[in-house]
C-alpha cells in the first residue's frame, strides 16, 4: 500500500485458510455402515435406485440451462447443481471471497468496494456413502509423506467440515455426481458472504432469505464464479435506516489448485518477500521446527537450455495483468506502463516478457472476460474518496504460489499524490506550482504508484531501508538522480525528492525499478536446473545473499522494525538529520508562495488550507525521521556463518546530533510555520493547537519507556560510549527550559514534557503476549532504572519552576505556579 496503515495490510499478504464450521445443508444423514465412495465403486444405475438416488434425467431435465467447465453446472428453474466428476473429488480448490457491488457509504477498511476480497479458503469436495462434504483443510503444521511423522501430523490436524450435500443423481456414465448447492450458496454462510466486521458495523440481526438470491453461477475449465445478492436485516444502514437492512452483491471463486504442488523457495530474513510459516514435523531437527516459503509466481524458461546459456527467455506462462474497464481511459496507459516497468527486473532472472499489462478485452472480444474471474489478475478502479492503493495477492497456501491478484486503486489517489509532490518538491519543481497538475505530470505519478503496488503483487513487501544506501547530498546532484533516481528499491517509501535545493538542477523526483529490486526478484524468480529440494536451492541463494551482504544497495530493511532509523517510511538519505535541514529549507520556501501557485479565479481557499496543512505534515515526519535515531538500533540479520554484530547501537555522537536537531527546528518555537497573512484565509484558530501537537507529540515520542530502556541497555553494554538518559534529560532541558520569557508555544512544550515524564511515573502492567515480529519490549518502567532517573528530573524541574514563578509577567508566573503544582501532583500523588 502506499499510505502506512495498520496494513499491513500489509498491506497485501494471502490470509491462511480459516477454519469455520457451518450447519449442514443436507437433508438425511449418511448411512454410517456405507463405506466411503470413489470414482472405481460408483454405483450403477440400479444400484443407485436402491439407495434412493433418482435418475440423472428426473434431476437435470430437459429444461435445463447447463455449461461444461470444471464442474458442470445446471440450472432447472430456481435450483442451481454441481455435477462433480470423480476425477476431481478431494481435490484442494482455492475459495475467494469478494464483493461484488456494494451500498453507497460502507465504511469498514478494505471491505467497501466491488472487487475487495472478505475471504479465503481452500475446499475439498469429499464424498462418503450418499453425501458430499466440503472439507476445510489446515496448512499450519506439516510433515510429508514419507517421513516417520506424517501420520502423527494428519491424526492432529483434521480438517473441518464447512458444508454437506446429498447426492441427487449420478451423472449418465456414472462417473460423477449431482448435488444441489442452492440453499448453500443462497445461505448465511460466513465464509462466503458478510465477515464478522461488516455484520458488527451495521449491526446486523439475521439473514434475510426474502430478499437474497443466488445470481449466475459461471464454469470454466479450472474455475467456478457464484455472484449472490445477500440481504441482512440491520439496525444501521450506510445510507438509510428506515429500510432496516443491508444488501451486498458477492463473488465467489472457486478456483482448482495445482495436482502437483509446485516447489516452494525458502525465505530469507534478508532478502524481503511475503511469505507463509508452517510448523514442519517431517525435518530432521530436534524440534517441531518452524519452515517459511516466499510467495511468487511460478515462471519456467519456455527454452531451458537457452536459459541456461545465459539467454533471456521467455516463461511458459508469463504473469498478466488486466485494467479495469471501469477506468478513465486516460490513465490506463500509465497503469499499464507502471506493470510494464518490472520486466527490466526479471531480465535480471534471466525472463523476457515475464510481465505484461493488458486493457481488459470488450464484450466483443471476448465475452466471457470477468474482472471477478479467478484466472484473471486485473487492477480495479474504485470510485472512492479514500487517498490510496494496494497490491494483495492470492496464493497457494501449500507451496506460496501466487495465482493472482485483485490490485486495489482508489480514485482519490490522485489527491494524495498532488499534496506529495507539491510540499515535497515545488520549491525546485514548476510542475508541482499548480492546483491542478497535467495530466502527464499526474500520469507520470500514478506509473510510479502503479509499479509500486504491482510489486506487491510480485511477492514483494515494502523495504523501508532502501533509501539509506544514497548520501544525502548525491540527492541534490542531478547526475546521481538522473542515473540511480531517489533510492534503489520503488518497494521503499521514499517518495519525492524533498532533498535536493534551487539551483541544483534535479529533475528525478522519484524512485523507479532500482537495483535492489532487480537483486529481489533475481533471487526469488531464478530459476534452477535439476530436481534440487527447497534446502539445495537455498545452499545456492544463501551464496548470492553473502555477496551482497554488506552492500547498502542491497540492504533490506523490514516494515514494523520500531527501532532502526534506516528502516522509516517517507524518509531519503543516510543523515535523518541533514535531510530533514534540506527538507525545512525548502518548506520554507513553499509555504509563503502556496496561495499564489495554487490560485484559481472563484475558487475558495480550501486549497490554500489543506497544502498549508499538508506542509506542518510534512514538517512532523521529519521531526519523526530524526527521533528515530534516539536510542536508535540498527538490525542486520546474519547467520552463523557470517562475521559481525546482528544488532549495533547508533553512536553517541549521531543520537546528540538527532537531539541538537529537535532542539533548534521544535523545541525553539518554529514561527515561521505561522504565516497570518496566509492563515487569515483559511483557519478558525486550530493551527496553532496543531503545531503544538507535533512538539508535544515527539515528546512523547522520544520519552517512549522502550526507546528509554534500549538506551539503558547501551550504557550497561557499552559504557562510557553509550549515549545516556541523564544526558539525554540534560540536553532537552536546556533548550525547553532555556531561561527567557515562555510563549505560547514554549509553554505547551514545558507542560508536555512534564506531562510525558508523569506518564512515566504511573504504575501499568507490562504487555504481553507481543509478537517479537512488531518490536515491542515488554516493560514495567516500576522495575527498572527509569523512573528514579526521571524522578530526579522532576525534582530538578519543580525547582525552576518554583523560582521561575517569584518573577515575570503574570502569565509566566501563572504558568510556573502551574508546573511546580503539576509536578508535586505527580511525586506526591493523592490518595
Amino acid at each position: 500500500m502506499i499510505k502506512t496503515q495498520k496494513l499491513l495490510t500489509v498491506a497485501g499478504l494471502a490470509v491462511l485458510c480459516a477454519m469455520a464450521t457451518t450447519p449442514s445443508f443436507a437433508q438425511k444423514k449418511s448411512d454410517k455402515k456405507t463405506p466411503p465412495a470413489t470414482a472405481a465403486t460408483t454405483p450403477p444405475a440400479a444400484a443407485a435406485k436402491k439407495e434412493g438416488i433418482r435418475p440423472y434425467s428426473e434431476i437435470i431435465t430437459n429444461k435445463a440451462k447447463s455449461k461444461k467447465g470444471l464442474f458442470n453446472t445446471h440450472k432447472v428453474d430456481d435450483k442451481w447443481y454441481f455435477e462433480i466428476p470423480d476425477s476431481v473429488l478431494n481435490r484442494e480448490m482455492l475459495v475467494v471471497t469478494r464483493l461484488a457491488k456494494v451500498p453507497a457509504g460502507v465504511k469498514v477498511g478494505n471491505q467497501q468496494y466491488g472487487g475487495e476480497q472478505l475471504n479465503e479458503q481452500v475446499w475439498q469436495w469429499e464424498r462418503r456413502g450418499k453425501q458430499v462434504f466440503i472439507r476445510v483443510p489446515s496448512y499450519s503444521i506439516k510433515a510429508d509423506k514419507g517421513t516417520d511423522m506424517y501420520e502423527s501430523v494428519k491424526n492432529s490436524n483434521l480438517s473441518s467440515i464447512l458444508a454437506s450435500f446429498d447426492i441427487k443423481a449420478y451423472n449418465k456414465d456414472t462417473t460423477g455426481i449431482v448435488i444441489d448447492v442452492t440453499d448453500f450458496y443462497n445461505g448465511d454462510v460466513m465464509a462466503i458472504g458478510a465477515t464478522d466486521a461488516l455484520r458488527k458495523a451495521y449491526k446486523t440481526t439475521t439473514y434475510d432469505a426474502t430478499r437474497s438470491y443466488l445470481d449466475t453461477i459461471k464454469t470454466f475449465p479450472i474455475n467456478i464464479e457464484v455472484v449472490t445478492a445477500k440481504t441482512y436485516r440491520s439496525v444501521e444502514s450506510p445510507i438509510d435506516n428506515s429500510i432496516g437492512a443491508i444488501t451486498f452483491e458477492f463473488n465467489t471463486s472457486m478456483l482448482l489448485l495445482p495436482k502437483t504442488p509446485v516447489k516452494a523457495r525458502l525465505m530469507d530474513a534478508r532478502v524481503g518477500y511475503f511469505g507463509q510459516r508452517q510448523t514442519d514435523f517431517g525435518t530432521d531437527a530436534q524440534k517441531a521446527e518452524q519452515t517459511a516459503y516466499i510467495h511468487r509466481w511460478n515462471l519456467v524458461p519456455k527454452d531451458t537450455a537457452a536459459y541456461m546459456r545465459g539467454e533471456l527467455v521467455d516463461p511458459v506462462k508469463p504473469i498478466v495483468i488486466y485494467i479495469d474497464p471501469a477506468t478513465p481511459k486516460k490513465w490506463v496507459p500509465y497503469l499499464i506502463a507502471g506493470i510494464n516497468d518490472w520486466q527490466v527486473a526479471f531480465q535480471a532472472a534471466g525472463f523476457k516478457n515475464a510481465i505484461v499489462g493488458k486493457e481488459a478485452p470488450t464484450p466483443q472480444q471476448d465475452p466471457e472476460f470477468s474482472v471477478d474471474d479467478s484466472r484473471y489478475s486485473v487492477v480495479r478502479y474504485f470510485a472512492s474518496d479514500i487517498p490510496n492503493a494496494y497490491g494483495p495477492h492470492v496464493s497457494d497456501p501449500r507451496t506460496g504460489q501466487i495465482l493472482e491478484t485483485h490490485i486495489g486503486w482508489y480514485h482519490n489517489v490522485m489527491n494524495l499524490l498532488r499534496n506529495w509532490f507539491f510540499v515535497q518538491t515545488a520549491a525546485i519543481n514548476p510542475e508541482a506550482r499548480k492546483a491542478k497538475f497535467s495530466d502527464n505530470q499526474m500520469g507520470e505519478l500514478i506509473r510510479f504508484v502503479s509499479s509500486h503496488e504491482i510489486g506487491h503483487t510480485l511477492g514483494l513487501p515494502h523495504n523501508f531501508g532502501s533509501s539509506y544506501a544514497y548520501p544525502v547530498d548525491s540527492l541534490r546532484s542531478k547526475t546521481f538522480t538522473d542515473k540511480y533516481a531517489t533510492a534503489p528499491s520503488i518497494m521503499d517509501y521514499a517518495r519525492f525528492n524533498y532533498v535536493a535545493q534551487p539551483g541544483d538542477n534535479v529533475s528525478k523526483m522519484f524512485p523507479s525499478i532500482g537495483e535492489y529490486d532487480k537483486w529481489a526478484v533475481k533471487w526469488g524468480y531464478s530459476w534452477f536446473p535439476g530436481n534440487l529440494t527447497a534446502q539445495q536451492e537455498k545452499a545456492k541463494l544463501d551464496a548470492w545473499v553473502k555477496e551482497k551482504a554488506g552492500n547498502p544497495l542491497y540492504f533490506y530493511g523490514r516494515q514494523g522494525n520500531q527501532y532502526d532509523p534506516r528502516d522509516q517510511s517517507e524518509d531519503l538519505g543516510d543523515n535523518a538529520m541533514k535531510a530533514s535541514t534540506y527538507g525545512i529549507a525548502n518548506l520554507k520556501r513553499i509555504l509563503p508562495n502556496i496561495e499564489k501557485w495554487t490560485f484559481e479565479a472563484g475558487k475558495d481557499y480550501s486549497n490554500l488550507g489543506e497544502l498549508y496543512s499538508e506542509v506542518i505534515g510534512q514538517f512532523n515526519r521529519y521531526m519523526g525521521h530524526v527521533t528515530f535515531n534516539i536510542g536508535g538500533l540498527s538490525e542486520n540479520f546474519k547467520t552463523y556463518d557470517q562475521a559481525g554484530a546482528v544488532y549495533k547501537y547508533v553512536s553517541e555522537a549521531t543520537q546528540k546530533e538527532a537531539v541538537a536537531f529537535l532542539n533548534q527546528q521544535l523545541f525553539t518555537s518554529p514561527l515561521w510555520l505561522m504565516n497570518s497573512e496566509q492563515l487569515n484565509k483559511f483557519d478558525n484558530g486550530s493551527l496553532l493547537t496543531r503545531i503544538k501537537s507535533v512538539q508535544t507529540g515527539t515528546i512523547n515520542n522520544i520519552f517512549t519507556s522502550s526507546r528509554l530502556l534500549r538506551m539503558l541497555d547501551n550504557e550497561t553494554k557499552n559504557g562510557a560510549s553509550a549515549y545516556t538518559i541523564p544526558e539525554l534529560f540534560t540536553d532537552v532541558r536546556g533548550t525547553i527550559f532555556a531561561a527567557t520569557r515562555p510563549d505560547a508555544f514554549k509553554r505547551n512544550l514545558q507542560r508536555g514534557y512534564i506531562d510525558r515524564l508523569g506518564s512515566l511515573m504511573v504504575d501499568a502492567p507490562a504487555p504481553t503476549g507481543l509478537p517479537p515480529g512488531f518490536s515491542f519490549t515488554p516493560i514495567n518502567v516500576g522495575v527498572t532504572d527509569i523512573r528514579p532517573l526521571v524522578r530526579a528530573e522532576l525534582k530538578t524541574l519543580v525547582a525552576t519552576s518554583k523560582a521561575r514563578a517569584a518573577a515575570g509577567d503574570a502569565m509566566t508566573k501563572a504558568h510556573y505556579e502551574d508546573l511546580a503544582v503539576r509536578i508535586n501532583d505527580i511525586l506526591e500523588p493523592k490518595k
